[in-house]
C-alpha cells in the first residue's frame, strides 16, 4: 500500500487487559494504530449494542504511546462509534483481540472478540479477531507474531466481502507451533449449568457452571487442530440463511 496502514485495535477484555497492549505493540511495525475498546470487561456479550443508555468515552494512556479510547459499550459499539465518529479516516484494517482463551465452535456466537471483528466486517473493513488458546496467557509472543503475520497478509491480499477471518493461537512458544492451518468451524460448546444459591438476605439467585465439550474429532476443525499446537485461520462470515433449505421451505403448504 502507498500509504501508511491505519488499523484500528479493539477487543472485549477491556482496554486495560495485556491482551490488547500486546495486540497495539504488533500492530504499531505495520502502522498508524488506534485502540477503542470497553472500559472494562465485556466477554461473551456477543453482537449486543446499546440503544437505551448513553456510551461515553475516555482518552486512555498507557505505557510506551499506547493510546486510545475506553468506551462504555460492547464490543460492537466501540467499533461502530470509532468508525463513525471517533476516528479522522476510515481505517484500513480492524483487528479484535488478542482475546484471552481461544474463540472455535459454536462458542464463537457469543464471543465479543469475534463480534468486534464481525462488526467490522458489517462496516465494509477488513477484519481479523484473535484468540490465544489459555486464559493465563503465557506466550503473547507468539500471539503477536502471528497477529502481525495475518494483518500483513490481510493488508496486501483481499477477503471476500462479507468475510472475517478468525485466528487461533495455541500458548505455546514459537519454536513449538507445529504450523499454520485454515481451518473447520468445529463444534465445541458449552455445557452450561445453573447452581441455585441464597444471598445472606434469603434472596434466590443463579451462578451459571459447567464446562467445554468438544465432540469434534475432524482434523478439519478448528479445535482439533489447535489441541495439536497448529495455528488456525477459519474464514467466517454473518450471512445466516441456510441456503439450500430454501427450495424445500418454498414446498411447504402455508397459504391459508
Amino acid at each position: 500500500m502507498a500509504h501508511k496502514p491505519y488499523i484500528l485495535v479493539t477487543n472485549d477484555d477491556g482496554i486495560y487487559a495485556p491482551g490488547i497492549y500486546a495486540l497495539w505493540e504488533a500492530m504499531t511495525t505495520l502502522g498508524e494504530v488506534t485502540v477503542v475498546a470497553p472500559d472494562t470487561e465485556k466477554s461473551a456479550v456477543g453482537h449486543a449494542i446499546t440503544i437505551v443508555d448513553p456510551i461515553r468515552t475516555q482518552p486512555v494512556n498507557r505505557r510506551s504511546g499506547f493510546q486510545g479510547f475506553a468506551v462504555t459499550g460492547t464490543p460492537a459499539d466501540c467499533v461502530k462509534i470509532a468508525v463513525r465518529s471517533l476516528l479522522d479516516r476510515k481505517p484500513d484494517l480492524i483487528i479484535s483481540g488478542i482475546n484471552a482463551g481461544a474463540n472455535v465452535g459454536n462458542n464463537i456466537i457469543y464471543s465479543g472478540t469475534v463480534s468486534a471483528a464481525t462488526e467490522g466486517t458489517m462496516l465494509g473493513i477488513p477484519s481479523i479477531a484473535v484468540s490465544l488458546n489459555s486464559f493465563q496467557g503465557e506466550h503473547w509472543e507468539t500471539a503477536q507474531k502471528f497477529a502481525r503475520l495475518f494483518a500483513s497478509q490481510t493488508l496486501k491480499r483481499s477477503i471476500p466481502v462479507g468475510t472475517l477471518l478468525n485466528v487461533n493461537i495455541p500458548d505455546r512458544a514459537i519454536n513449538d507451533i507445529r504450523g499454520i492451518r485454515p481451518a473447520r468451524q468445529g463444534q465445541v460448546y458449552f455445557k452450561d449449568r445453573f447452581e441455585k444459591r441464597e444471598d445472606p438476605r434469603g434472596r434466590v439467585y443463579y451462578w451459571m457452571t459447567g464446562e467445554i465439550v468438544d465432540p469434534s474429532e475432524s482434523e478439519q476443525d478448528d479445535s482439533v487442530l489447535l489441541h495439536k499446537g497448529y495455528v488456525t485461520v477459519t474464514p467466517i462470515h454473518y450471512q445466516l440463511t441456510h441456503e439450500s433449505f430454501l427450495t424445500e421451505l418454498d414446498s411447504w403448504e402455508l397459504d391459508d
